[in-house]
């Protein structure tokens, strides 16, 4: 298949490589012309995979026309405040792609003040293409590991299960395994929300906490993505799966994920511009975190976490008065059933 990959950071290099390892044939695509050319001259991507050598198969280019010629699925790995912008670019050469192509995402976030997820912001904006559908892949997956061909599982969602099918065969090998599912909304709302508490996860890290708490706040956390998802129409077993509890666990405890690195660089009391250039990438989490705290909000959802680490970013709370806070709210139960869960609303749980 003729694939195009738009976004050549470091999960779309690894997703890139996956694609050539499975026999497609595989474009990429930069904004950045010198990104371009270093990978085609010497076969590295040294901004987002230092010390890797990208597959010599795959061919990148700046060129949007040149990129997405003929292609039957693009990939689109870019960060969700640069959804838009590319998205009117893709619309503009559309009749340079194949009919009918396949439209897949592997970002994880949802966009401030419309609330909309990424693949609502790609119907939105992809007005001049007719397109089969959009599919979201997603899942416990760093890029560093991915390139490095360490056994991976993700989830490919759509609304349509055999396309989902079709993109499982497209990516699926001995070392990437891919599960379908059909609920867009869970997948998109599981990998956007567990960015969030992995902001939580590194702050709790960098201040010298033991695995208590951390097990504490990946347990309630993962209460308050549920409590969200199941209130905006999701399935609530989606979140028990791999982009709901697979994606938090890994995201909480690894150095790879750049949303438990801001967190730790919050407990060393920088602010969110420093640690969005100390990082070299887009933070997710942080544009994420507003989004779900004003979602909560309109919709009188208790999700306090998330509450706690709107403060500290967008209103410059303190660290130590948002624990304190936390730790003395109103005694809760804990919910002992999934019929419970189901019905979860601002006066029963958390």
């Amino acid at each position: 298949m003729k694939i195009t990959v738009l976004g050549m950071g470091s999960w779309g290099s690894a997703l890139a490589q996956v694609l050539a390892d499975n026999q497609h044939d595989v474009s990429i695509w930069s904004r950045d012309s010198k990104q371009a050319e270093e990978w085609n001259n010497q076969h590295t991507n040294s901004q987002y995979l230092p010390g890797v050598f990208m597959p010599q198969e795959v061919f990148a280019t700046s060129d949007l026309n040149l990129a997405v010629e003929k292609s039957e699925l693009v990939l689109i790995v870019i960060p969700t405040k640069g959804i838009r912008s590319v998205m009117q670019r893709l619309n503009a050469v559309f009749d340079q792609l194949s009919s009918n192509p396949v439209i897949v995402h592997a970002t994880k976030g949802i966009e401030p003040e419309t609330h909309l997820r990424v693949s609502e912001m790609i119907e939105e904006e992809l007005t001049g293409l007719i397109y089969r559908d959009i599919v979201v892949l997603s899942g416990p997956s760093h890029a560093e590991e991915v390139i490095r061909r360490e056994i991976t599982t993700i989830t490919a969602a759509s609304k349509d299960l055999e396309t989902a099918k079709l993109v499982q065969e497209v990516f699926m090998n001995s070392y990437f395994r891919v599960y379908t599912n059909q609920d867009v909304l869970g997948v998109e709302l599981g990998g956007a929300l567990k960015n969030i508490i992995a902001l939580g996860a590194g702050i709790l890290d960098g201040l010298g906490f033991g695995d208590n708490v951390k097990a504490a706040l990946i347990t309630r956390g993962l209460a308050e993505i549920m409590r969200l998802g199941v209130e905006l129409g999701a399935d609530p077993m989606t979140f028990s799966g791999l982009s709901g509890m697979g994606d938090l666990i890994v995201t909480c405890n690894s150095v790879h994920s750049r949303n438990y690195r801001a967190g730790k660089l919050f407990a060393q009391k920088y602010d969110k511009e420093y640690i969005e250039q100390e990082i070299g990438m887009v933070v997710e989490g942080i544009l994420t975190c507003k989004a779900a705290y004003q979602i909560a909000k309109s919709h009188n959802i208790e999700m306090p976490i998330t509450e706690s680490l709107y403060h500290l970013i967008y209103q410059d709370a303190q660290l130590d008065e948002g624990i304190q806070a936390l730790m003395t709210r109103q005694g809760k139960s804990e919910p002992s059933t999934i019929d419970h869960l189901l019905n979860l609303n601002a006066n029963t749980e958390e």
